[in-house]
């Protein structure tokens, strides 16, 4: 009996992880911007970017998850620094999708 018990307990952290699949899409115009995308929870993403070129770099990020109304998120990055910006949505995020537009 300890040991299904034990053995339910070790299964309870992976049943809580968010996994769904995010793209984006990117149009740079010239700015150096890399980018890693994650999963927070099953109803919020996040995306880090990093400035890789030598002049600020501005950029709009909208979040969509489906029939629920988008995020738009902005940042300035610094040459050599990195932003992470987030969204929260209401319900469960199936596929989470982010259209990436920066400029210099």
């Amino acid at each position: 009996m300890k040991t299904m018990l034990f053995a339910l307990a070790a299964l309870m952290p992976l049943s809580c992880l968010a996994a769904y699949p995010i793209e984006v899409e990117k149009q740079l115009n010239g700015a150096e911007i890399t980018y890693s995308t994650q999963d927070i929870d099953y109803n919020m993403g996040a995306i880090s970017l990093t400035n890789r070129g030598a002049t600020e770099a501005t950029c709009t990020l909208v979040f969509r998850n489906g029939p629920e109304a988008p995020r738009t998120r902005k940042a300035s990055i610094e040459p050599g620094k990195t932003v992470n910006l987030t969204a929260k949505f209401a319900r469960s995020i199936i596929r989470l999708r982010i259209q990436m537009t920066c400029g210099l």
